[in-house]
């Protein structure tokens, strides 16, 4: 299964929950808010396993097959294996692929926070004096390129990786 067709499956699985958290929200809201944190619980759980594995993890078993000595014994440089004639990358670029996920991660959270209290403000001001809708939905909009920046801080790392 290709990865683009893994991602359109997902998508009436995603909706699907989406609806029944909704429903469940409306019929009986403080267990939808207990299993909500407790999913939340869970899936940083998930991560903090996932950063201690990382970091605390051995290097990856290297090619069982030996084809990095025969590469390296030919005089192929010694960072990269070289299979069928091509030369794969090195993974001397990880810390920066980590960088990128984490300027990415903390920048979209840091946009979500910053709209969902500017884009509140933005609806009760416009509840009141509906002219200042202009005004309004550009602070939400400056809230969202905080998001932007994390972005293109990603590309210049994963640009050095």
């Amino acid at each position: 299964m290709s990865p683009l067709t893994s991602a359109l499956a997902a998508v009436p699985v995603t909706a699907f929950l989406v609806a029944a958290g909704a429903l469940a929200v409306r019929r009986r809201p403080r267990h939808a808010a207990m299993v909500l944190a407790s999913l939340g619980a869970v899936v940083l759980t998930a991560a903090l396993v996932t950063v201690a594995v990382v970091a605390w993890g051995g290097p990856a078993a290297a090619d069982p097959s030996g084809l990095a000595r025969a590469t390296v014994a030919s005089g192929t440089h010694a960072g990269s294996t070289e299979v069928a004639g091509v030369a794969a990358a090195s993974n001397d670029g990880w810390a920066a692929l980590l960088g990128a996920a984490i300027a990415v991660a903390g920048s979209s959270i840091g946009a979500a926070i910053a709209v969902a209290y500017t884009g509140a403000a933005a609806l009760a001001a416009m509840s009141e004096r509906p002219e200042v809708f202009g005004r309004a939905m550009v602070v939400v909009g400056l809230a969202e390129g905080i998001a932007i920046y994390g972005l293109v801080v990603a590309v210049i790392l994963i640009g050095k990786a």
